[in-house]
C-alpha cells in the first residue's frame, strides 16, 4: 500500500481547475473562512491554501503557486510587511493584497512602500474584497476612496517637515513601532505584537529619536502620539 505524503502544516487545497490562485495568511481561522467563502462563490477565483503565519504562507507560495496573497498585517508569527518584504524578495512578481484592522490612514503608505498592490479594511471585506482582489489582479494599486483622497490630498501639500512626515525619514520598521509608540502601547507590548526583543525595540526608538531630531522619550511620545492623532482624522 502506497504511503500517503503528509504537508505538514500546509492547509492545502487541490485542483486541477485553472481559476486564480489566492492564497489566505490570517492568524484567525474565522476570517479566512469568511473570506475563502466569498471568493469560492466566484467563477473563476479560488482560494488554493490558507496559512496563519509568514513562515508557512512562504512555504505555501512556493508549493501551490498562487496568483495572489491576500493577507493581514498581524500574524502569529510576525507581521505581514515582514512576509511582504519576503515575498518581494523571493517571489518578486507575487502580488499582495492587505486585509487588516489596522487603520489605513495610518498603514496603507507602509504597506504599499513595502511592495503591496492594495490595502482594505476587514470592516470593508464584505463588500469590497472581490473588487480589491480584481483590482490587485490587474495591476493596479486598490485602496478606499477615502483613503485615495487623503494621499492626494498630502501629494498635493507636498509636507517637508520630517516631523510632520515620520514617513519620509524613518524605515518601514521604525514607522511601524513610532506608529505604536503613538498609540502609547509599551515598549514590552510593541516587542511582543512585532515578535521582536525589547532590546530591539529599544534600538528601534533611539534610531527614531536620532532621525527625527527628538532629545528624550517623552518628546518622542509627544510626536508620535500628536501624529498618530493627525493621521487618523485626516
Amino acid at each position: 500500500m502506497a504511503k500517503t505524503s503528509k504537508t505538514s502544516k500546509l492547509h492545502i487545497r487541490e485542483s486541477k481547475s485553472d481559476k486564480t490562485r489566492i492564497l489566505l495568511v490570517d492568524d484567525h481561522a474565522v476570517v479566512r473562512f469568511g473570506i475563502a467563502q466569498l471568493i469560492n462563490r466566484e467563477p473563476d477565483l479560488m482560494v488554493c491554501g490558507e496559512e496563519e503565519d509568514s513562515s508557512q504562507a512562504l512555504r505555501a507560495i512556493e508549493k501551490l503557486k498562487p496568483d495572489l496573497v491576500v493577507t493581514d498585517i498581524s500574524l502569529k508569527d510576525s507581521s505581514g510587511l515582514e512576509l511582504m518584504r519576503n515575498i518581494k524578495v523571493q517571489f518578486s512578481k507575487l502580488p499582495v493584497l492587505m486585509v487588516s484592522t489596522h487603520d489605513e490612514s495610518v498603514y496603507a503608505e507602509l504597506v504599499f512602500r513595502a511592495g503591496a498592490l492594495g490595502y482594505l479594511m476587514k470592516k470593508e471585506a464584505l463588500e469590497q474584497v472581490i473588487p480589491a482582489i480584481r483590482r490587485v489582479l490587474g495591476g493596479a494599486i486598490y485602496v478606499s476612496d477615502a483613503q485615495a483622497t487623503r494621499m492626494l490630498e498630502q501629494q498635493i501639500r507636498g509636507k517637508t517637515d520630517l516631523q510632520d512626515s515620520p514617513v519620509k525619514a524613518l524605515s518601514d520598521r521604525e514607522l511601524e513601532v513610532f506608529q505604536m509608540i503613538g498609540q502609547w502601547k509599551k515598549t514590552s507590548e510593541i516587542a511582543a505584537e512585532l515578535h521582536l526583543s525589547i532590546k530591539t525595540i529599544e534600538y528601534y526608538r533611539e534610531q527614531i529619536k536620532r532621525k527625527l531630531n527628538l532629545k528624550s522619550a517623552a518628546e518622542l511620545t509627544q510626536h508620535a502620539t500628536a501624529w498618530v492623532a493627525r493621521e487618523t482624522t485626516n
